[in-house]
């Protein structure tokens, strides 16, 4: 029985909620700043703690056009604030604020 109770708080322990992270970031486009090549195209992707991640939950257009020479994700590394968790490698996330 004893062995049956630490084999369960083990199971439910492996299976706690991520930790949800905000924090300020960088913002551009993974494959054009960030040399991110998994996707085909340009993606959203932002870099914390020295490494980039794709993004879920927003597209590189929800910021305006990414190919804008001056302001576009694909021509320049933005700074934005950013709310999620990482899954699969991945940045799930559930806002994100360009700051400037």
């Amino acid at each position: 029985m004893r062995k049956i109770i630490i084999l369960g708080l083990l199971f439910l322990a492996s299976c706690s909620n991520q930790k949800q992270i905000k924090q300020i970031a960088e913002v551009s486009c993974g494959q054009c700043k960030f040399d991110l090549d998994t996707e085909l195209g340009c993606s959203l992707a932002l870099r914390f703690e020295s490494k980039a991640y794709f993004v879920d939950g927003f597209g590189i257009d929800d910021f305006g056009n990414a190919h804008n020479e001056k302001i576009g994700l694909c021509n320049a590394i933005r700074k934005g604030e950013i709310t999620g968790v990482l899954q699969n490698n991945r940045f799930a996330a559930s806002s994100l604020k360009l700051i400037d």
